[in-house]
C-alpha cells in the first residue's frame, strides 16, 4: 500500500508541476484554464476566465483542451486535478500545472452564476 502511495506521488511529480497561489495567478491567463469540478460547484463559483470540464466527463472531453498551450487545473482540493494531469499526460499533454491546494485555498478573483 505504501509503495502504491510512493509510485503514485512521483508520477505525478513527472506529469505536472504543482503552483502556489501566487505561482499559478503570475501564468494562468497565459493558459487553458480547467475547473475540473461538477457543473453544480462551477455555477457557486470559479476562478475568473475558467472553462468546466467535470474530472466524470474527462474522458469524453479532453480533446477541447488544446496540446499546444499550458493547461492550468483546478479542484476543490487538489486531488482530482493532479489525477487529470495525469490522465492528459497519457495523452501526450505536456504543460500542465495545478493549483496546491485547489478551489477552496483561493482567494483571488471568483465569478458565480448565483
Amino acid at each position: 500500500m505504501i509503495a502504491y502511495f510512493v509510485i503514485t506521488a512521483l508520477r505525478l511529480r513527472k506529469a505536472v508541476t504543482n503552483l502556489t497561489q501566487e505561482q499559478f495567478i503570475e501564468g494562468y491567463r497565459k493558459a487553458q484554464l480547467i475547473d475540473v469540478r461538477e457543473p453544480k460547484d462551477f455555477d457557486a463559483g470559479h476562478i475568473l476566465g475558467a472553462r468546466n470540464i467535470p474530472y466524470t466527463q474527462l474522458r469524453q472531453r479532453y480533446k477541447e483542451i488544446r496540446a499546444d498551450k499550458p493547461v492550468y487545473l483546478y479542484d476543490q482540493n487538489g486531488g482530482k486535478s493532479a489525477r487529470t494531469a495525469l490522465f492528459l499526460k497519457k495523452k501526450d499533454y505536456t504543460d500542465l500545472y495545478h493549483l496546491q491546494g485547489g478551489f477552496r485555498t483561493w482567494s483571488g478573483k471568483v465569478k458565480s452564476k448565483k
